[in-house]
């Protein structure tokens, strides 16, 4: 089963400070073992490469981002003027969540593209548009 890594799903990978750490190592281990895709999108590893080369010493950040884009198992998808006008779109029929960002709007218009309905991630907003994404680990 094909898997979406957010933000968040890489932040605490990445970062052993993180509260989940090893609840999400254990999860993704799991996972990349077995078979489907890993797919994340170019916007999430902007966000990723922003936050931990503010956070974490220049060695780590570069260690991971670099293994990371090395991984022959990760996809990247691109956010493209298509994918931008649909999460646009979908961002106006939102006007009940404020909360939710534009990044998490263009990671739900790929999954919906993809058929991809499992979410690496800490965050909500995935269950709060009720499209039938599943955020893992539970």
């Amino acid at each position: 089963m094909n898997l979406f890594v957010d933000t968040w799903g890489w932040v605490t990978l990445a970062d052993r400070r993180q509260p989940r750490h090893q609840v999400a190592t254990k999860f993704y281990a799991e996972r990349v073992r077995n078979p489907g895709l890993i797919v994340t999108s170019n916007f999430i590893l902007d966000e990723l490469f922003t936050m931990l080369f503010a956070t974490r010493p220049f060695r780590l950040a570069s260690g991971f981002c670099n293994s990371l884009l090395a991984s022959p198992r990760l996809t990247i998808e691109f956010v493209s003027r298509d994918r931008f006008a649909a999460a646009f779109e979908f961002r106006l029929k939102l006007a009940d969540k404020p909360n939710i960002s534009f990044t998490d709007i263009t990671s739900m218009v790929i999954m919906r593209e993809l058929g991809i309905v499992d979410v690496m991630t800490g965050d909500h907003h995935f269950q709060q548009v009720n499209l039938g994404f599943r955020t893992l680990p539970e």
